[in-house]
């Protein structure tokens, strides 16, 4: 029956089993008012139905383009209203991440999100390689706003993209609004059909520096101009996005496309992926055409006579010829070429050291059997290293290979420099003198002070083996070879440095030095 309301006018009646179940529900509900467990359930339903409501809407679109952008946007006071009347459990919860690189394999990759790149020049290059910037230009040329691919290269650089997975004829991520829950973008390309990977995979197979330079995560030219579409071209590029904006694309998907150019400057076969290969299927492919590449021109190629003699001929006794006597070992060892400066190469000038002393060591090696270099500690082998560049002291060229030299063998290169000229003075013997004092023998040492004496010269005061001038600015040293070393100081400073070329006699090593007198 129906039932009238106030206005005289009927309402459909109730059927009975309506009826029946409203005064159920009535009558349990006012039964559960008394029964804890069934008003806890309810509870849980209702707590249920709320997260479900919220949990799969989609957050009202805070950053949409300006008011002169022809594609239509939803009204943004339609979803702030709404937004903050919202409790603050019921807000879409956005995970850090979305991506699922667990179920990764040939045909699918997943790759981290990039960190941001901070301000950079609008029209400036945002990819590194050749390919990345050809993908780039697709995406810009076959864009309607330019506005809105600006704004995606800014939330590209600003690190809003979420990690990107890659797929035949697809790449796929989350790209962060103002909003929790970031928008889904996709990006397809068209995968090859198998005739145009069939050409491709000739062309690759028929050079191996193709295969090389992909190996070494490079993209040649003449692999991409191969008549097959490797690279997309403008409009190639098909964009979606879970977002209102329908521009085209919108600054979601622009900023995806731009984080999709680094992955392919890192690496090529990102691309491939995208055009329906996995790494692993395209080297093996590669592999086996280029065996069987390999395989078809060695049959094709005329089998050739070897040269041979008979066994018995070859195991007959026979008296061999003497050897040809050695090349004569030349004067000197000639100067090394000259190495250029190449950015993050080795140093020419440590390059020039080298070589220089290599052929030195080898000709000595060639002309007296012994190595000069074999028996020197790390001290003498640095000093001699020091002494057998030109030049004398510590000059602009070789300031560089002192200080080396110096922090090698824990000296300074002040004491390096004095080692080089007691070096250039009289080899391991001149070092020995300047470094090591001893007590030599009566004999050469004793006449050494008549000698000076006849000569006009102070009496020299005796030390070791050493004779110092009275004024205390020359001293004699009595090397163990039997030679007298010249040593110079200012007077009182103790600062002795070699000077002059040794002798037998120690008047004839003063001389030229103009040693003085006394008076």
């Amino acid at each position: 029956m129906a039932e009238a309301d106030r206005g005289g006018r009927r309402r459909p009646g109730r059927s009975a089993g309506a009826e029946a179940r409203a005064q159920g529900m009535s009558s349990s509900g006012r039964s559960g008012e008394h029964d804890p467990s069934r008003a806890a359930r309810l509870k849980v339903a209702g707590e249920m139905r709320q997260f479900l409501k919220n949990a799969f809407r989609m957050p009202p679109e805070d950053d949409a383009e300006p008011a002169d952008d022809p594609a239509p946007t939803v009204p943004e006071h339609e979803h702030e209203h709404e937004y903050e009347h919202q409790p603050e459990s019921a807000v879409p919860h956005a995970p850090p991440t979305m991506a699922t690189p667990h179920r990764d394999g040939e045909h699918r990759r997943t790759f981290p999100a990039f960190a941001p790149r901070g301000e950079r020049a609008e029209d400036g290059a945002f990819a590194g390689t050749w390919w990345g910037n050809a993908w780039v230009q697709a995406l810009e040329r076959g864009a309607l706003d330019a506005k809105r691919v600006a704004r995606g290269r800014g939330y590209a650089d600003q690190g809003h993209v979420d990690a990107i997975t890659v797929t035949p004829g697809s790449v796929l991520a989350y790209v962060r609004g103002s909003r929790p829950r970031p928008y889904r973008v996709q990006v397809r390309v068209r995968p090859l059909a198998d005739a145009e990977w069939e050409r491709f995979l000739d062309t690759a197979a028929g050079r191996p520096g193709h295969i090389a330079a992909l190996l070494d995560k490079e993209l040649p030219h003449s692999l991409a101009d191969c008549g097959v579409p490797l690279l997309p071209g403008p409009g190639d590029l098909a964009p979606r996005c879970s977002c209102p904006d329908s521009g085209h694309p919108c600054k979601h998907a622009a900023a995806l496309c731009y984080q999709t150019a680094r992955l392919l400057d890192a690496d090529p076969f990102v691309l491939l992926l995208l055009r329906g290969r996995g790494e692993r299927e395209l080297l093996d492919a590669l592999s086996r055409r280029s065996a069987a590449r390999a395989a078809r021109e060695g049959r094709d190629r005329e089998p050739s006579s070897l040269p041979g003699i008979r066994a018995t001929e070859a195991l007959a006794p026979r008296t061999r010829p003497p050897l040809p006597p050695p090349a004569p070992v030349p004067a000197h060892p000639e100067q090394p070429p000259a190495y250029p400066a190449a950015p993050g190469g080795p140093d020419p000038f440590a390059l020039d050291q080298l070589a220089t002393d290599a052929a030195a060591r080898a000709h000595a090696l060639l002309g007296t059997g012994r190595d000069p270099v074999g028996e020197l500690s790390l001290w003498q082998d640095a000093v001699r290293l020091a002494a057998a560049r030109p030049g004398s002291g510590l000059t602009v060229t070789t300031r560089t290979l002192y200080a080396t030299l110096a922090q090698a063998t824990d000296r300074t290169p002040g004491d390096l420099a004095r080692a080089v000229a007691a070096w250039r003075q009289g080899g391991v013997e001149g070092l020995a003198v300047l470094e090591e004092p001893w007590d030599p023998p009566a004999g050469r040492f004793d006449r050494a002070r008549p000698l000076l004496l006849a000569a006009d010269l102070p009496a020299f005061r005796p030390w070791r083996n050493r004779l110092t001038h009275p004024l205390g600015q020359v001293q004699l040293r009595l090397g163990r070879d039997g030679l007298w070393y010249v040593y110079e100081s200012e007077p009182g400073a103790e600062d002795w440095w070699p000077r002059g070329t040794p002798d037998l006699d120690p008047v004839g090593a003063l001389t030229g030095l103009g040693a003085p007198d006394g008076t």
